[in-house]
């Protein structure tokens, strides 16, 4: 009894050493992509001089709390934060209804040419924001759209961004069990009755990481409102943060990092309070073609 108690205790202590030596090279690997964002959050308490630093250090000397402040003076911050936050809101939930009727169409509904059209679709996803930027801006010029948030909303819903969320959740439909359907159906149900009752509550994991995704794609937005917004009251957020400069057109690195935290900050909390919905939905997306 007491070599199988010394033997489980060996294989006990083997296995928090195997388990610890795997989180410390985790850890380790973390380090390279975690210190960047560290630095920059600690930056946003630094005078200038400090931030440039050499070597660049974490911790502050003194905590400047003025540069939070200070992003106001340059740009309407808030005003700039309140687009961003609309404009995504929209995005995703017309990228949410969009792709999840698209995508049901494509798993459940047999019509004509429905995979060639869903291949001509993915196309889309391999096609660069740069090479559509041109036509879309003259096209949103001739409906007199520019200086306005309607290209930022339409877009993305109906672009490469729509696409992947459509693409997920055809994958998430075609592992639906085909048994629920028909005994929807012999029930009554009719296919958006199905859709809407049983589909959607089923795909639960694949909407909010579609949600989560075009939320931080909208957000992080940067080219396409540099080419429609001209006006400061309109800007998103990404725009926000080149604009904090001096008279002569520099950066003002310790402010631009304190409007960096505040624009970031929120965005972190929202993916990794929902990450295993997404890496749920991924695992589940790729199961079956």
């Amino acid at each position: 009894m007491k070599s199988n108690r010394s033997a489980g205790r060996i294989l006990l202590v083997r296995k928090w050493l195997s388990r610890g030596l795997l989180y410390l090279v985790l850890i380790v690997f973390t380090i390279p992509f975690i210190y960047p964002f560290l630095w920059m959050f600690s930056s946003a308490f630094k005078n200038m001089s400090e931030v440039f630093k050499f070597p660049p250090t974490l911790i502050p000397t003194t905590l400047n709390l003025q540069n939070f402040t200070a992003v106001w003076q340059y740009v309407p911050f808030g005003i700039n934060y309140l687009n961003s936050l609309y404009i995504a809101v929209l995005v995703t939930l017309g990228t949410l209804f969009i792709s999840s009727l698209a995508g049901y169409a494509f798993a459940r509904i047999p019509f004509k040419f429905s995979a060639l059209i869903f291949m001509v679709l993915l196309t889309a996803m391999m096609m660069p924001d740069e090479v559509t930027i041109v036509p879309n801006f003259l096209f949103m010029s001739a409906l007199h759209f520019l200086d306005s948030h309607i290209p930022l909303i339409i877009i993305p819903i109906l672009g490469s961004s729509g696409v992947l969320a459509t693409f997920i959740m055809r994958q998430t439909y075609l592992n639906l069990p085909k048994e629920i359907e028909d005994a929807a159906m012999l029930d009554g149900l009719g296919r958006f009755g199905i859709y809407w009752r049983i589909a959607i509550p089923m795909a639960t994991p694949a909407l909010a990481a579609v949600a989560i995704l075009t939320f931080l794609t909208s957000w992080n937005l940067y080219l396409q409102p540099l080419i429609y917004l001209t006006k400061r009251n309109l800007w998103t957020l990404p725009l926000a943060l080149t604009g904090i400069t001096d008279e002569y057109g520099n950066p003002i690195w310790n402010v631009q990092f304190a409007a960096t935290t505040m624009a970031v900050l929120p965005i972190l909390i929202l993916y990794f309070a929902a990450q295993r919905k997404v890496v749920e939905s991924f695992s589940l997306s790729g199961t079956k073609g």
